[in-house]
């Protein structure tokens, strides 16, 4: 049975044979994943994990799992699995992205029309 996933804290489900994981991209997390590919910025740790590279799908395994078995899934996984990573760490990037978004950015946008408008 899939494990339960709580969209609205980013969390996806990721299932690898017949184990089902959760995975959220908490700070912990991510940072383990970063540190662990050696990420110059957030920008190159989100290249790599929507890239599905090798490394980077094992490392997200490995720390952004926040339920199910890590260790049967890093037995099981194959280049077959790829395309399933792929949409799981894109949703659950999406899902920071979408959260965290463009309203901030908006606002400012907004503020820098409204000052160059004055002068």
């Amino acid at each position: 049975m899939a494990e339960p996933v709580n969209l609205a804290r980013g969390e996806v489900a990721l299932k690898i044979d017949d184990v089902d994981l959760v995975l959220a991209g908490t700070m912990n997390g991510l940072a383990a994943v970063s540190a662990a590919l050696q990420c110059k910025s957030l920008s190159d740790l989100w290249q790599r994990l929507a890239g599905v590279e090798i490394g980077a799908t094992l490392a997200a395994i490995q720390f952004l799992t926040i339920k199910g078995n890590k260790a049967a899934a890093l037995e099981k996984i194959q280049l077959r699995h790829f395309a399933d990573c792929s949409v799981a760490f894109n949703d659950l990037i999406s899902a920071h992205l979408d959260e965290a978004g463009e309203k901030g950015n908006e606002s400012a946008a907004t503020e820098t029309k409204t000052e160059a408008a004055k002068t």
